[in-house]
């Protein structure tokens, strides 16, 4: 088995389009990155059904529906400006932070802010 880790720029919440394969053109949120197996988890995308025996929590058995990881070189981070899959590039300013940026216009990768809500146990 291949034990290196690969260098994933994708990062959970991006908002991707797939590239290539049968869900070509779709779009979604990734959930997950999984560096050592250079794949990624995209919400809605890559979906199979599992059959599961029965257990305690179902009774009855079932068959679930699971999201399953797909190739990072599949994807493409969506640009705002024109809805289409671009790549990342780095970009280091005087200061010396580094920034994400899209490969076609140069523009800074900024993540949506996600409002965190926590609930009180």
């Amino acid at each position: 088995m291949n034990k290196s880790v690969y260098k994933i720029r994708l990062k959970k919440d991006d908002l991707v389009i797939v590239r290539s394969g049968k869900y070509k053109g779709k779009s979604g949120k990734i959930t997950a990155t999984h560096p050592s197996l250079n794949k990624v988890t995209v919400e809605g995308i890559n979906i199979v059904k599992k059959h599961v025996k029965p257990n305690r929590s179902n009774p009855q058995g079932a068959i679930v529906e699971i999201t399953k990881p797909i190739w990072v070189s599949k994807v493409g981070i969506a640009d705002p400006a024109n809805n289409q899959p671009d790549r990342i590039g780095y970009k280091i300013d005087k200061d010396g932070n580094k920034t994400r940026i899209f490969k076609k216009s140069g523009k800074e990768i900024h993540l949506p802010k996600v409002s965190e809500k926590r609930s009180e146990k």
